[in-house]
């Protein structure tokens, strides 16, 4: 047992065994959602076609307030919470039993439903079943799990113990389904792409590496689809999407965690306008379905989300922001000195823009802003603006100063991909990847229709969906350091 075992509580499982009882029986009791009960409970004025009959929930028992011969209780299930009445009279040969009973624990109860005096619904009981003895107590019922640290490890707590948790991953649910509802609708087809990648690429990111024993090779976790996925649009699929795990070797923040959830679609016969539409008609949906409304709250504002969003090219505001251009090399490089932002010289002038960009412009993009326009060198896998070559023809979504999402007119010529992939990995650049995927390019060389795709982060869409202020709040289970005690623990265990 861990420490959070109570010996109290594991002495109550060892008297349930002696009386040869089960407290963890192998078989559940079929049970009527709570909150299908509570809409057909009605209102002590109107009371609803489920009063006065026999029925029967299931979950977690959140406390107990014990007034002798009557003792109140409320169950919590995963659709909501109901009152439960459990009397002396009517539980004769149960009610020795009900000192077995702790706060958390997990049961059935059958019985009539009904509303107390003072017209609270209620269920009460006439049998009750343990289904799950807790040995660990919840947190003190009044403030759920207060640490943050120890809602994200015990997020099974945080679920129950916690305000409003479950809501979050509810809507997170939805946001999915809808996603994907979306996309069907318009004729694209979900598919599934490689995690273990040969080649670190379709994106600019370190990667975590493991080696396959059997085929003695070093694979890479996929950091992004999108070159598998362009290879279906070569192979004549036109409309694909995927919603997949991504993975990045990179640090942690309220906007990053090293293993995240991509929407990423492609489409032939289009370009970066196109995704940019459907980016706003996704975005406003999901806005609509989840919130009830265009206007959406997070971080203590408030957002529109209806279409058209605000729009600005990357050079345009980029110089409004920082008072020089981004070709002037000198002026960039002496910028990045006086906010302490400078990266290796190696690395590019245009690595160093970038940087400044993230810095000065991106957390002041707060209202639904398309970014417009990037410069093609830090955009290898975009076509380029046939107007001004510099450009690309490539767009990022900005809400609340966070990047949500990034598209683009995919590159087909096979010829300068290459060249690019090939100056990609000449460069002394650690993100990039370490060589030429020359399978993509003989893909490319079977010829790819104009296509553009679209790379949303869902996990931040979420954030700003439900008002959370980290992205950790809507990962069930975040990347978190290991604590002390579970190392020493693990390292402590013999082999088996």
């Amino acid at each position: 047992m861990t420490e959070l075992s109570h010996p109290d509580r594991q002495a109550k499982v060892e008297a349930i065994r002696a009386a040869g009882r089960d407290p963890y029986p192998p078989r559940g009791v079929p049970a009527e959602a709570i909150e299908a009960l509570i809409e057909a409970g009605g209102t002590p004025e109107e009371p609803g076609p489920r009063i006065d009959t026999e029925v029967t929930v299931a979950g977690r028992l959140l406390g107990m307030r014990d007034f002798g011969k009557l003792i109140f209780a409320p169950v919590l299930d995963r659709t909501g919470r109901i009152q439960v009445g459990l009397r002396r009279d009517a539980l004769t040969d149960w009610w020795p039993q009900r000192k077995e009973l702790d706060g958390g624990d997990l049961v059935a109860v059958t019985g009539t439903l009904g509303r107390t005096q003072k017209g609270q619904l209620t269920v009460w009981a006439t049998e009750v079943k343990l289904l799950a003895k807790a040995v660990a107590p919840p947190p003190e019922k009044w403030h759920g799990l207060v640490d943050v640290e120890q809602r994200y490890r015990r997020r099974y707590v945080d679920l129950w113990a916690s305000e409003g948790v479950r809501e979050v991953f509810v809507k997170r649910s939805r946001m999915l389904s809808l996603s994907r509802r979306f996309l069907e609708e318009r004729g694209f087809l979900e598919v599934e792409t490689p995690t273990l990648h040969p080649i670190a690429g379709g994106a600019t990111a370190r990667p975590f590496v493991t080696h396959h024993n059997a085929l003695d090779v070093d694979l890479f976790l996929r950091i992004a689809p999108e070159l598998y996925l362009k290879r279906l649009i070569v192979g004549g699929l036109e409309r694909v999407f995927e919603v997949s795990r991504n993975f990045r070797n990179e640090g942690l923040s309220v906007r990053h965690n090293p293993e995240f959830t991509m929407l990423e679609l492609y489409q032939a016969q289009a370009d970066y306008r196109d995704m940019i539409e459907l980016t706003e008609a996704l975005v406003s949906m999901l806005a609509v379905e989840l919130t009830g409304a265009t206007e959406v709250p997070f971080r203590a504002k408030a957002y529109d989300l209806a279409a058209p969003f605000e729009r600005g090219r990357y050079d345009e505001l980029f110089e409004r922001a920082s008072g020089v251009s981004l070709f002037d090399e000198a002026a960039v490089r002496q910028k990045a000195r006086e906010l302490d932002a400078e990266v290796p010289a190696e690395l590019g002038h245009f690595k160093q823009v970038d940087r400044l960009f993230e810095i000065l412009v991106e957390d002041e993009l707060d209202r639904p802003t398309f970014v417009t326009h990037h410069p093609a060198a830090i955009s290898p896998l975009a076509k380029v603006d046939p107007d001004n070559p510099d450009f690309a023809e490539r767009f990022e979504l900005h809400i609340g100063g966070m990047e949500i999402c990034n598209g683009f007119t995919e590159l087909n010529d096979p010829v300068e991909q290459e060249e690019r992939f090939r100056a990609q990995v000449a460069s002394l650049d650690p993100e990039s990847p370490g060589e030429v995927d020359i399978d993509y390019i003989q893909a490319l060389e079977y010829g790819m229709p104009p296509t553009a795709g679209l790379g949303i982060g869902m996990d931040r869409l979420c954030m700003v969906l439900t008002n959370q202020d980290s992205i950790r709040d809507v990962l069930l289970f975040p990347t978190m350091r290991r604590r002390p005690a579970q190392v020493s623990e693990e390292a402590s265990s013999p082999d088996c």
